[in-house]
């Protein structure tokens, strides 16, 4: 319950800083000033909301898994994880192919 009340505060406080903002710049652009920065008080408005929304999005989430190999191996068999190919064979028809060939050249040269 506190931490929707801390993001409800948030969101409003956000809102009515940037709403706040905006007024300020519009009247200082209608006087031809539109060169002078924020006030203190919407900047502080601002830092406080998200400072407050941080706050309750921590409370508000889920808790935080551990991430570690213990732990994701607990959820697997060790079939699972070690299922590969044991050895790797690089013989093929190649030199069955390509005999002939060899053959062929050999003959020519002699």
């Amino acid at each position: 319950m506190l931490a929707r009340l801390l993001m409800l505060f948030c969101v409003i406080s956000l809102l009515h800083a940037g709403y706040s903002g905006y007024e300020h710049l519009s009247r200082l652009k209608a006087l031809g000033q539109p060169q002078e920065a924020l006030p203190k008080d919407i900047a502080i408005e601002t830092l406080i909301g998200a400072i407050f929304g941080i706050i309750g999005a921590s409370l508000y989430g889920s808790p935080l898994k551990q991430i570690s190999w213990a732990s994701e191996m607990r959820q697997h068999k060790i079939d699972e994880m070690d299922a590969r190919i044991g050895f790797a064979s690089y013989i093929h028809r190649g030199r069955n192919i390509f005999s002939n060939v060899q053959k062929q050249s050999i003959k020519k040269q002699t």
